[in-house]
């Protein structure tokens, strides 16, 4: 189905997709969603399931409740977890406070 949309999307730039809904429903694009999730070995989300808990769940339970939600309009993500990403070199705000100063200092206009 990708591959179909992909084919009628280039063969028509301008064409417009409407009706996408019906098809994320579809019990296959759920399951294929699904393969590629679990290929990944995805981290927990914010809600902190771990892939084995879906599975202890029931994944075709799971995949229907989810798209029951979609088809009545009640699924709402959730908020994507933040993460602090340590940068090289800089240890804390002390250490950006002359760096900082210095870059000022030198692209003052003389």
């Amino acid at each position: 189905m990708q591959h179909a949309l992909y084919r009628a999307a280039k063969a028509g730039p301008g064409r417009r997709f409407h009706a996408l809904g019906d098809k994320i429903h579809r019990r296959d694009v759920f399951r294929r969603a699904w393969v590629m999730v679990r290929a990944n070995n995805g981290a927990p989300g914010i809600d902190r399931t771990t892939l084995a808990q879906v599975e202890e769940h029931g994944i075709d339970r799971l995949l229907g409740e989810l798209a029951d939600e979609l088809r009545q309009g009640n699924c709402r993500p959730l908020p994507a977890r933040r993460v602090f990403i340590p940068k090289p070199g800089v240890k804390n705000s002390k250490d950006r406070c002359p760096s900082r100063r210095f870059v000022t200092a030198s692209c003052r206009p003389r």
